[in-house]
């Protein structure tokens, strides 16, 4: 069967990859692609697979690495400090992708010797450049930081390797390569857990055959009451509303929690008492008393059989904090039963209006970042609402239009069109490269990007030059994914430039670009520009990320007034 397991795998990803016009190669898109599948349960969007994939040279064995702090995706901008508390976990995942039909010792190898420099608390990046690129000594730069910064508070560190082929069988000579390489890196990073899985054509099948579960079954302690429209409020034992959150596997789901308010608070004086009370099983008082309960936004929800609901497609909006104590409380628990309940709250609102005022109103005491609750704001909608018939997909709730099937190339994510406007607009790309996380939550910043006042064509202008330069650039093999990232803002930059006749593209000049406007020979001879200003001036991170830059890009333009 092993066989006929690698035929149906090499049929999937031959026909997977037609959807995928940007990947020129199989053996290109094989990379995202597991690595879209190995990650499943973490959630990320398709910009964030992307982003953790390392190049196509010089990256020393890792296709994609990605590192999380309690889950949460840590890119090289983000706060880590004030954000984690103690027992923080951390784990960094490294993949290695070949679409071949067998696992080979020189790939273990490779990353042997890539973790034996990279892990390394004491290296340092510019002792090795030239030798791997700059995505992979960025990721690890990261890394070290972060892992340094939260040191003090006890995390648990998790190493995790993966390797991802169309093979069935695992060598021995290849397994014991394996075995010194879990046994090396314990060495290095003497408190960690290292794993490694080898995932052959057998394990992507099963994984490409696990359906998401749209529909959800949550029993209850009660027979729910039940007020006008589809609305429902129960008791559930603590023990079932755990079984709802977790899958087979006994991990938490991630993507039944809205995207945009999950973030987990960590050891807060609420989560702290949240665990007490869990904890305190012999109190007189159930735990419902004690805690404010759950709201779950569903798109239909039915009661068939009484002290059941039958829940399609739910989000937790509020109760994170309880749903991640009761998951760690459980998870920490021999026995999974527990008699005492949370009250539910299962809501199917009206329209999306009132399912963004839901969100706001149940989370306005909990202390949740600027940048979280935006995508709420009525100008988003109107963005999502505007995109939708032209062919794009406003992304503002995560990976909505990527569970609907839409195609990376047609979807934005609510970062990339802050990225993009931000370069434009504001005449940014330095900062719209440097700081992707965290373009939301500075205030100032953001009531000039997204001012109620704004045309919004801009908004699509704005994204469709971006994708359209996104696809422009990755078919340039001779350029590094790091310099891609570099520039690309830059181009998005000269080209409005360029199509507005105005080195200061405000909202106004930017609406009245038209579509068929944006044309190859405009991206590409603004790519030539801004490629060769980039190579002049010595190219890398820093230069991107700086000031210089942009100001010479702008000199080479005439002025004229704000537009």
């Amino acid at each position: 069967m092993s066989k006929n397991d690698q035929i149906l795998i090499d049929q999937i990803i031959k026909q997977e990859h037609k959807n995928y016009a940007d990947y020129k190669t199989e053996d290109s898109f094989f990379e995202f692609y597991s690595s879209s599948q190995l990650l499943r349960n973490y959630d990320l969007s398709y910009d964030e697979i992307e982003d953790g994939i390392c190049g196509t040279s010089l990256d020393g064995g890792a296709d994609s690495i990605y590192l999380f702090v309690n889950g949460d995706l840590i890119n090289e901008d983000s706060e880590i400090e004030d954000n984690y508390k103690r027992n923080a976990v951390i784990e960094l995942i490294i993949t290695q992708s070949k679409n071949e039909k067998s696992f080979r010792e020189d790939v273990i190898l490779k990353l042997v010797k890539l973790s034996k420099n990279l892990l390394d608390l004491e290296f340092k990046a510019e002792r090795f450049k030239g030798r791997y690129n700059d995505v992979v000594l960025s990721k690890f730069q990261t890394f070290k930081e972060t892992y340094l910064q939260l040191i003090t508070k006890k995390p648990k560190l998790k190493v995790k390797y993966f390797y991802a082929s169309k093979g069935v069988d695992v060598h021995p000579n290849v397994q014991a390569q394996i075995d010194e390489l879990k046994s090396d890196v314990s060495e290095i990073l003497t408190e960690s857990e290292v794993t490694f899985q080898t995932v052959g054509a057998t394990e992507l099948l099963e994984i490409y055959r696990k359906k998401e579960n749209e529909v959800f079954s949550l029993k209850l302690a009660e027979t729910p009451l039940s007020s006008q429209g589809k609305v429902f409020i129960s008791l559930v034992r603590l023990s079932d509303f755990n079984r709802f959150i977790t899958d087979d596997d006994g991990n938490i789901i991630r993507n039944i929690f809205e995207a945009n308010v999950r973030d987990y608070q960590g050891k807060s004086n609420v989560n702290l008492d949240i665990k007490s009370t869990l904890e305190t099983k012999d109190s007189k008082e159930d735990f419902w008393w004690l805690n404010n309960g759950v709201t779950i936004l569903a798109d239909d929800v039915s009661a068939p059989g009484g002290k059941e609901l039958i829940i399609h497609n739910p989000e937790i909006v509020n109760g994170l904090q309880t749903s991640t104590e009761l998951y760690r409380f459980f998870a920490s628990e021999k026995s999974h039963d527990d008699d005492r309940s949370l009250l539910v709250r299962v809501i199917v609102p009206e329209n999306e209006e009132s399912r963004d005022k839901i969100i706001r109103a149940t989370n306005s005491q909990t202390p949740i970042p600027k940048a979280s609750l935006r995508a709420t704001d009525a100008i988003h909608r109107d963005i999502e609402d505007y995109f939708k018939p032209r062919g794009l997909f406003y992304d503002r709730r995560k990976n909505f239009y990527k569970n609907d099937g839409k195609k990376p190339a047609d979807i934005v994510s609510l970062p990339f069109l802050a990225q993009c406007v931000m370069a434009i607009t504001m005449q940014k790309p330095d900062f719209a490269r440097a700081r992707p996380s965290t373009l939301l939550e500075d205030n100032s910043s953001y009531e000039k990007l997204y001012n109620k006042t704004n045309d919004v064509k801009a908004y699509y202008i704005a994204a469709l030059l971006g994708k359209k330069i996104e696809s422009f650039i990755r078919s340039k093999d001779d350029l590094t994914t790091s310099d891609k990232n570099n520039i690309k803002f830059y181009i998005a930059y000269a080209v409005a430039t360029k199509l507005t006749d105005n080195k200061y593209p405000g909202f106004r000049a930017l609406s009245n670009i038209e579509p068929k406007d944006i044309t190859q020979e405009s991206i590409q001879d603004s790519f030539e520009k801004v490629l060769d200003l980039y190579n002049t001036m010595g190219g890398g991170d820093k230069l991107a990320k700086g000031q210089e830059m942009i100001a010479q890009l702008k000199a080479l333009f005439p002025e004229k007034t704000t537009g």
